[in-house]
C-alpha cells in the first residue's frame, strides 16, 4: 500500500555511498520568476482536542507559507531541524549517512522576506504532506509554485509525522502512529485532514496580512501519497477548494456515489500500473468514475514514490538508492510542470496545452484519461 510503503522518507533505500553523504544537498531552484519567501505560522485550533492526543485541548499547527517575494536577498528558510532530520532518518539505519544531514540541505525561499502582491491577487494551494512525513518534503513544489505567483501553505499535520516543532521549543512525535493498525484508522485521518485544512484556511484568510493577499475564489490543494488521497476529501468538506490533485496516493475512503464535479488530477508511477489489474492503484480506477467535472489521470514512467517529491531529488545527490530509473531532477520538472499546469488552468483560467494531450517535451508522461 503506498500510503504505508514511504512511512519513512527512504524506506527503500539500503546504502549510501561516503563520498556522496558528504556533499551538501539542495533543492533545484524554482522555474518562475518571482523570488520566493517563506515564513512559519503556529495557529492554535481552541474549538477542538487534538484528536490523536485527547489530553491536549487544542489542536495545534505548524504551517509554512511561501509567497512570491519583492526581493530573493536573505537568510534561507531551514530544511529541518538536527533532531527532525535524525527523526526522519533513524529508522533507515543507512550506512555513510549522517542523521543530521537534512538539516543542511539548502533551500531558495528567504525567511519573512516582503510579500509580493496586490489585493486579493494570489490563489493559494494547500499542500498536505503523506503519512508520517513533515511538511519539509514538499518543499521544492512549494517554492516553484510560489515563484510562479502563488501562495503555498504547506501543513504540518501534528502527531502524525516524527517531529514537528514549535516556536517555544518543544517538539511532538507520531502518536497517530500507535494506533494505525486499528479499524477506522483511515476514516479518521481524512477527517483530520479535511479538519486541518480548513482551520488553516479559516486562519489564513481571516488574517489582516494573508487574507488581503490572498484571492479566496481561487484556492486549490494537493499532496503527497495520503495527503494527496485525503483531498478528495478536504474538497467534499470545504467548498473553497475549487480544484485538486492526488499525487501518487492510494485512496483509503473512497468518494461518495453522489461524486466530486470539481477539477482533479492524478498523477503517479506508470511502472506500477497496468489497466483494468489489481494493484496499487486501483482503488484511482475507482474514484475516477465517480469525478464528475474536468479530470486528468498522468501516469509518469521511471518513477517511484518518492520521486515526487524532495526526496527523490535529495536521495540522489547523497547517493542513496530508492529504486528510480528516471533521473532524480527530471522526475521533479515533470511534477512541477504539471502540477503548476493544472492550478494554472483551474484557478487562473488559463488553458494549458500540456494538459489537453501528450507532450513530447515529457516523453515520460503517459495519459490514461
Amino acid at each position: 500500500m503506498r500510503t504505508l510503503a514511504v512511512a519513512t522518507a527512504l524506506t527503500l533505500t539500503l546504502t549510501a555511498s561516503p563520498a556522496s553523504a558528504a556533499t551538501t544537498p539542495y533543492l533545484p531552484r524554482p522555474t518562475g520568476h518571482q523570488p520566493v519567501g517563506v515564513t512559519s505560522l503556529s495557529l492554535k485550533d481552541t474549538s477542538r482536542p487534538d484528536p490523536w492526543v485527547p489530553s491536549v485541548p487544542y489542536r495545534d499547527l505548524m504551517v509554512s507559507v511561501f509567497y512570491p517575494a519583492t526581493s530573493g536577498h536573505g537568510p534561507t528558510k531551514q530544511y529541518m531541524t538536527p533532531l527532525e532530520s535524525e527523526r526522519n532518518l533513524e529508522r533507515q539505519n543507512i550506512p555513510g549517512l549522517p542523521l543530521d544531514v537534512m538539516s543542511t540541505v539548502r533551500t531558495n525561499a528567504v525567511v519573512d522576506a516582503k510579500p509580493a502582491g496586490r489585493w486579493h491577487g494570489l490563489p493559494l494551494v494547500v499542500l498536505s504532506p503523506g503519512w508520517t512525513q513533515p511538511r519539509a518534503t514538499l518543499t521544492a513544489l512549494a517554492e516553484d509554485l510560489a515563484s510562479r505567483g502563488y501562495a503555498v501553505a504547506a501543513i504540518d499535520h501534528t502527531y502524525e509525522n516524527r517531529a514537528t516543532t514549535f516556536p517555544d521549543g518543544h517538539v511532538t512525535g507520531c502518536a497517530a502512529c500507535e494506533v494505525d493498525d486499528q479499524p477506522g484508522f483511515w476514516e479518521k485521518f481524512t477527517q483530520v485532514r479535511s479538519k486541518d485544512t480548513s482551520f488553516v484556511l479559516d486562519s489564513l484568510l481571516r488574517s489582516a496580512k494573508w487574507g488581503s493577499l490572498i484571492d479566496p475564489q481561487r484556492i486549490g490543494m494537493t499532496g503527497h501519497s495520503a495527503g494527496g488521497a485525503a483531498t478528495t476529501q478536504a474538497m467534499l468538506a470545504d467548498p473553497r477548494i475549487r480544484a485538486g490533485a492526488d499525487i501518487d496516493g492510494s485512496i483509503h475512503v473512497p468518494l461518495p456515489a453522489s461524486g466530486l464535479s470539481r477539477p482533479f488530477l492524478f498523477l503517479g508511477s506508470m511502472d506500477n500500473y497496468t489497466p483494468g489489474q489489481p494493484g496499487p492503484y486501483d482503488d484511482w480506477e475507482t474514484d475516477w468514475t465517480h469525478l464528475t467535472g474536468w479530470k486528468r489521470w498522468l501516469m509518469v514512467s521511471g518513477t517511484v514514490h518518492s520521486s515526487f517529491t524532495d526526496l527523490g531529488v535529495l536521495a540522489g545527490q547523497l547517493g542513496v538508492d530508492i529504486g528510480a530509473s528516471i533521473n532524480a531532477e527530471r522526475a521533479l520538472a515533470i511534477t512541477r510542470a504539471y502540477v503548476s499546469a493544472f492550478f494554472d488552468q483551474h484557478l487562473r483560467c488559463r488553458p494549458q496545452p500540456l494538459l489537453a494531450h501528450p507532450s513530447p517535451a515529457y516523453p515520460e508522461v503517459t495519459f490514461i484519461g
